[in-house]
């Protein structure tokens, strides 16, 4: 009887410990974030003087194609510049996520705040060949890569932040 309540007590220390340590382990756990980098799709060049183009037909279908390469991808969030451009490459993710664009200042990008804000959260990010490989830079915390060439739309930026450890890839999607 007695090694039966010596027995109890200990299962029952033991019970109450493992679920405290579990609670601890799981409260200290880092949330995951993961970016998805991408230019903007191929806009019209017809009027060099115009700042602020749209998207050629090609490039409405590559927005799409976006979609479709994204859509098993749950976003939380999806920021494009305030250009016609990268707003109407961002579009169709957006509204397969049921969310609202979140324009941003690339040149006034405060990247503590930005990935603060984002923690745990799968974001797309839609830029421009300069803006998004120096946003993905200074996420990673070095110059990994240069300007996109102005014939490329197809790179997909892919980092993953889990508390100071930051991975990435590259990948080219071809149409």
């Amino acid at each position: 009887m007695k090694n039966n309540k010596l027995f109890s007590v200990i299962f029952l220390l033991l019970l109450f410990s493992c679920g405290k340590n579990q609670e601890s382990s799981t409260s200290n756990k880092t949330k995951v974030s993961t970016f998805y980098f991408i230019r903007h799709a191929e806009k019209d060049r017809s009027d060099a003087t115009n700042k602020n183009p749209h998207l050629l037909e090609i490039g409405k279908q590559r927005a799409e194609k976006w979609s479709d390469v994204l859509k098993n991808i749950h976003f939380d969030a999806i920021y494009s510049t305030d250009y016609n451009r990268t707003k109407e490459t961002a579009q169709p993710t957006a509204s397969k996520n049921h969310l609202e664009l979140t324009i941003y200042n690339p040149n006034s990008i405060d990247i503590p705040l930005f990935l603060k804000e984002n923690e745990g959260k799968n974001v797309l990010v839609v830029g421009h060949s300069n803006t998004t490989p120096e946003f993905v830079n200074l996420i990673l915390g070095n110059k990994k890569y240069d300007d996109i060439d102005d014939s490329n739309n197809a790179n997909l930026y892919m980092l993953t932040v889990s508390g100071d450890i930051v991975s990435d890839v590259l990948l080219s999607i071809r149409n």
